[in-house]
């Protein structure tokens, strides 16, 4: 039904031989939704109309076709369910002028059938500061054009990707996150959600599939942050506690000249540890780290409230012996 107008279009002494066909920017035909987006498999319903009188509108389309029809303004497409990836359906109108053609944008699409993670050539620990590739397969997904993959470490959006292709129907997809394997991904979870971005006419929110999540594990060394720590020591029982992160666990060792036997523990607590310096060391498969503890000897300030009686004058003496504080006076009387 759809027809085309042949002509000579002249300007002074050219002559030009004209096509005009069907779409064009101002065939008096309106759409009711202007855009649709239908889930494969899915039901469709969009209505063709005019306000102008005519010869016959209809529809063409691979699926619902609707016969030219004189007697009516507004013509229904319907689907009960859309199958055919490449359909274009097209309203048409014939009228005083040439037939004009409206083709409906839309777009059919489907979730993938599957969404997983995995480390790319790689099986077993990460080792600290090295560099991995995580990948994403998403199975079965159209139009890949809308797609994003959505890369998450725990809660936290790390990366997004989009793909430039332009195919309607379903494809396989991957895609790839590059990362520098670090201590605090240790024990975190990295999972990939594939989400089909489709317009203000498409469903909300976007569907999305997520995959099952990977745990990542990082062997590193332990590593102190703070490498000299001073304690004062006044009265009671000193902790110096070395403690420090490490895959695998971190064994300790402690070296003084005020040490008399081998600590092993990552806390070292006593009331009788003497001033001086105290070294401990971290150690495991791949590598070490040493921290120095010094504690000093303080001294307590003591502050005394005497009243003195009128015209008397004293000489103290404070001495400090077994944590007892002696006063010995003597008094004269000026």
């Amino acid at each position: 039904m759809l027809q085309s107008f042949f002509g000579l279009f002249c300007i002074s002494a050219f002559c030009l031989l004209v096509s005009l066909t069907g779409t064009n920017a101002e065939c008096p035909l309106e759409f009711n939704p202007q855009r649709v987006v239908v889930r494969y498999g899915g039901s469709v319903s969009v209505d063709c109309s005019t306000n102008i009188t005519h010869k016959g509108i209809g529809w063409e389309a691979s699926e619902g076709p609707v016969p030219t029809n004189r007697d009516q303004n507004l013509i229904t497409w319907r689907v009960s369910s859309l199958r055919q990836w490449d359909i274009k359906p097209i309203c048409y109108i014939n009228y005083d002028g040439p037939q004009c053609e409206k083709n409906l944008p839309i777009t059919i699409y489907k979730t993938p059938d599957s969404v997983s993670i995995n480390t790319a050539d790689h099986t077993g620990p990460m080792i600290y500061f090295s560099t991995y590739k995580l990948q994403c397969d998403v199975v079965n997904v159209a139009p890949v054009q809308n797609l994003i993959v959505k890369w998450y470490k725990g809660e936290t959006l790390m990366h997004n990707e989009t793909f430039i292709y332009f195919i309607m129907t379903p494809v396989n997809t991957t895609s790839i996150l590059q990362i520098i394997a670090d201590r605090s991904d240790d024990g975190v979870q990295y999972r990939c959600e594939a989400e089909l971005e489709l317009g203000a006419e498409g469903p909300q929110p976007p569907p999305a599939v997520t995959s099952e999540p990977i745990q990542m594990t990082v062997v590193y060394p332990p590593q102190h942050i703070s490498l000299v720590e001073t304690i004062e020591k006044i009265d009671g029982e000193v902790s110096l506690n070395c403690t420090v992160a490490a895959n695998p666990t971190a064994t300790y060792t402690w070296h003084s000249e005020h040490l008399k036997e081998t600590r092993s523990s990552s806390v070292l607590s006593s009331s009788t540890l003497s001033p001086g310096n105290y070294t401990c060391t971290a150690k495991n498969l791949l590598g070490d780290s040493s921290k120095v503890f010094i504690i000093n000897s303080a001294v307590a300030s003591i502050f005394y409230k005497i009243n003195f009686p009128q015209n008397w004058f004293y000489t103290i003496n404070v001495v400090h012996s077994n944590n007892q504080t002696n006063i010995n006076h003597r008094q004269a009387i000026l």
